[in-house]
């Protein structure tokens, strides 16, 4: 009741200096008026009190994080992180698996699989890849089609160097808002066909849904046509780019909350991955972790 109790206070103290600022008379005058506001905000911090005691008290919500069952459409969302312990998902790993579909690593070594998501290139892409190899760390590249149309040289590298490419759809869609097998086909279809053109390859069926945003159906669809979704247990606001991380919030943040079987989720675009990601990934080294490739955590 802590959230509830914090917001009655201020509400006591400003009827009792409203009534001595306006003055009785024009309470009276508005007396109906005044008692509808008072209800509305009597039911608005009512509202925000029983959203600290969800939250602080971990009581079951909308969107709860750590279900067991997947909701009809969905954000993917995380809680619990800290310490090296595995975050919870918004579904259960188990049962996620009922749809070939994973964020987590099973198990408590200290393994590490790097993901990336690569809507357009701006130049950062380069010593994200020069850091890889460094480290000799596999990576998976979730590409959209603005990805393979504008930088084919840097598809053909990831490929060269060993790295994944999977599929981030074509136009980079709220998936959870298509419901018919031929339109969901073609956003995956067409990814898969131009990166054969550019690279003479077949793309990884890994399928990453763009903002994480999914419904059932659309899981089911992906594994129907092959795919395995992943989702993500580690990530970080790094896709604004007029507000990129600093150096020092990007460390703190991803060291601080790495565990075993973090399935990392960054992004190419962001410039301040391109800059500390060497540094990045030998703080991770020294932390005992190791880097493997997505398909070791479905084998």
């Amino acid at each position: 009741m802590a959230g509830l109790h914090r917001f009655a206070v201020p509400l006591i103290y400003f009827k009792k200096n409203f009534q001595e600022w306006i003055g009785m008379n024009i309470i009276k005058r508005y007396k109906k008026t005044i008692f509808v506001v008072s209800l509305l905000c009597a039911m608005f911090f009512a509202g925000r009190g029983v959203g600290y005691l969800t939250q602080d008290l971990g009581l079951p919500g909308i969107n709860s994080v750590g279900s067991s069952r997947i909701a009809a459409s969905e954000n993917w969302g995380l809680g619990g992180y800290g310490d090296g312990v595995k975050p919870t998902g918004i579904a259960s790993a188990e049962e996620l698996k009922k749809y070939d579909a994973y964020f987590v690593g099973e198990g408590e070594e200290k393994v590490i699989y790097l993901t990336f998501d690569a809507g357009y290139e701006n130049g950062n892409t380069e010593p994200i890849l020069d850091a890889l190899k460094r480290h000799q760390a596999p990576a998976t590249f979730f590409v959209v089609g603005h990805y393979l149309e504008s930088a084919p040289e840097l598809v053909k590298r990831m490929v060269e160097e060993g790295h994944c490419v999977g599929n981030h759809t074509y136009h980079h869609l709220d998936m959870s808002q298509i419901s018919d097998m031929a339109s969901f086909r073609k956003e995956m279809d067409d990814v898969a066909n131009l990166f054969r053109q550019i690279t003479g390859e077949e793309l990884s069926m890994y399928y990453r849904p763009p903002q994480g945003k999914y419904s059932v159906e659309n899981l089911k669809m992906a594994k129907e046509l092959g795919y395995q979704t992943f989702f993500w247990s580690l990530a970080y606001v790094d896709w604004y780019q007029d507000e990129q991380p600093s150096r020092e919030e990007a460390l703190e943040k991803l060291t601080g909350r790495i565990h075993p079987g973090a399935v990392v989720l960054l992004h190419s675009t962001s410039k301040t991955n391109g800059e500390v990601l060497d540094e990045l990934l030998g703080e991770w080294e020294k932390m005992g972790y190791s880097f493997r490739p997505l398909s070791d955590l479905i084998d």
